[in-house]
C-alpha cells in the first residue's frame, strides 16, 4: 500500500542545518581547490586537491543524512544499511576528487569546468542514490524518471557554476556565493530526488510509525564522523602559513630582474686583496 512521507518532521530546522553544512563542506572544499591552482609545487597542489575532495564529499553526505533526520514514513520503521550507507560516502569523496583534480591538473577552461562541473554533479547525485538504496524499511521505494533526470541536472548545473566562481573569481563575495551555489546544488538535488520518490509499505508488515528520536539518534552517530573532518580541515585552512603571513606561492612571485655588473660608461671598482 502507499504510505505517506514527511519530509520535515521537525519543521525547517532539518533543511536549514542540512544546507548550512553543504555551505560549509563547499566553501572548505572550494577554498582548497583555489589554493591549489596557485600552488607551484606538484606534490602540495595533489594534498590540497585531496583536502578539497574530503571536505565537498563529507558535506555534501553529511548533508543528506541531516535531511535524512526530518524524513519519516508513516507505518514504517526505518534503518539504514551500513555497507551502502558508507559506500555513498566513498563514492561522494572519489568522484568529487576527480572532478577537482580534473579543474587542478589541466586548467580551468570551459571544456575542462564543463566535464569536472558534470563529474562532480553526478557525484552528488550517485551519493543521494546509492544513500537512499542504503535505506530499508517493510516495503520498497519506486521513483519517477522525469523528475529524477531533473535532479541530476540540477546538480551538474550548479556544480560547474560553483567550480567556475571558485576558480575564476578571488574575492570574499565570490568565495561565499561559489559555496551558496554549491549549496543550492546539494540541497536542491536532494529535495528534488525525494520528490522523485513514492513509498510503498507491505500491508502485512505495517507497524508503529518510528519515533522522531529514535531516527535522530540512529542518524548522529552517521553524520560525526564526517563533520569532525570539516572541522580538521576548517583548522588547516585557518593556519595555511601562506594566509597567516601573507606569503605568495612560489609560481606566483616574480624572479628578482638580473643586475648588469655594470653601468655603461663605468668601470667596476677593483677589489684588491686583503693584506
Amino acid at each position: 500500500m502507499n504510505s505517506t512521507v514527511s519530509q520535515f518532521n521537525y519543521g525547517m530546522i532539518t533543511p536549514v542545518v542540512a544546507f548550512l553544512m553543504a555551505c560549509a563542506g563547499s566553501a572548505l572544499g572550494l577554498r582548497c581547490t583555489t589554493r591549489s591552482l596557485r600552488m607551484g609545487v606538484q606534490g602540495r597542489r595533489a594534498a590540497w586537491l585531496g583536502l578539497g575532495a574530503v571536505c565537498i564529499g563529507s558535506g555534501i553526505w553529511t548533508m543528506h543524512f541531516i535531511a535524512m533526520i526530518g524524513f519519516t514514513i508513516r507505518d514504517a520503521e526505518i534503518r539504514y544499511d551500513p555497507s551502502l550507507t558508507f559506500l555513498s560516502l566513498a563514492v561522494a569523496v572519489a568522484v568529487v576528487f576527480l572532478g577537482v583534480f580534473i579543474v587542478g591538473y589541466r586548467g580551468a577552461s570551459p571544456l575542462n569546468l564543463g566535464i569536472a562541473g558534470v563529474i562532480t554533479g553526478a557525484g552528488v547525485a550517485a551519493m543521494h542514490y546509492i544513500g537512499m538504496n542504503g535505506m530499508k524499511f517493510a516495503g520498497h521505494m519506486t521513483f519517477d524518471a522525469v523528475t529524477v533526470v531533473l535532479s541530476v541536472l540540477i546538480a551538474v548545473t550548479a556544480a560547474t557554476a560553483a567550480l567556475w566562481a571558485a576558480v575564476s573569481l578571488h574575492t570574499v563575495a565570490s568565495a561565499v556565493a561559489a559555496s551558496a551555489i554549491m549549496g543550492v546544488a546539494v540541497t536542491g538535488m536532494h529535495y528534488t530526488g525525494m520528490a522523485a520518490m513514492s513509498v510503498h509499505v507491505d500491508a502485512a508488515s505495517a507497524t508503529q510509525s518510528q519515533s522522531s528520536l529514535d531516527l535522530l539518534f540512529s542518524l548522529l552517530p552517521m553524520v560525526g564522523g564526517p563533520i569532525l573532518v570539516m572541522v580538521l580541515a576548517a583548522v588547516i585552512v585557518m593556519f595555511d602559513p601562506d594566509m597567516l603571513i601573507g606569503n605568495e606561492p612560489a609560481r606566483d612571485r616574480q624572479a628578482p630582474e638580473p643586475q648588469p655588473a655594470h653601468v655603461a660608461g663605468t668601470r667596476p671598482k677593483a677589489s684588491w686583496p686583503s693584506l
